[in-house]
């Protein structure tokens, strides 16, 4: 395969990758608003959707890495994204880094929700916390619909005695 070839091969990879990140990226913005209206059956539906688009993404990124690895071997440079623009034809190398450069983007993007989404989840496992701790607590107080008054009882043991 000729170098033309891989880099064509690295540039629709990342391309597929800028794709399903899009999809990532509408199903975790449905997850921030699931999450803020506590709407738990939709939670439930979307993180399959959500896994499996990660899954997707994971298996794209490997992919993409071993082809730059066969184009940096085949060019006799080093397997980076750096290594393989200083020695690629100036067009070739321009339009690789500016793909290279979209995905950065939106990996920053993806992970920016990510942990907004995670940081709304911690938050409501800890509101849950706090609430299940309150009924605990006062689950754990007797309460009896009548009470005895002290006095009545004392009253009653200091008649017996006398």
């Amino acid at each position: 395969m000729t170098t033309k070839n891989m880099t064509h091969r690295i540039e629709q990879l990342w391309k597929e990758w800028l794709d399903t990140s899009e999809r990532l990226q509408g199903l975790l913005h449905e997850q921030t608003v699931a999450l803020t209206m506590r709407d738990a059956p939709r939670l439930e539906k979307l993180q399959p959707a959500i896994d499996s688009v990660v899954e997707k993404l994971g298996a794209v990124d490997s992919e993409a890495v071993a082809w730059g690895k066969k184009l940096a071997v085949s060019l006799g440079c080093e397997p980076s994204l750096r290594g393989l623009t200083q020695v690629l034809e100036k067009a070739d190398a321009q339009r690789l880094q500016q793909v290279a450069n979209r995905v950065i983007v939106a990996e920053r993007q993806a992970s920016q929700v990510m942990k907004k989404n995670r940081s709304l989840i911690e938050n409501e496992l800890e509101h849950i916390g706090g609430t299940l701790a309150l009924i605990a607590r006062e689950a754990s107080v007797p309460t009896n619909p009548y009470p005895r008054p002290a006095t009545a009882t004392h009253a009653v043991v200091m008649n017996a005695v006398a």
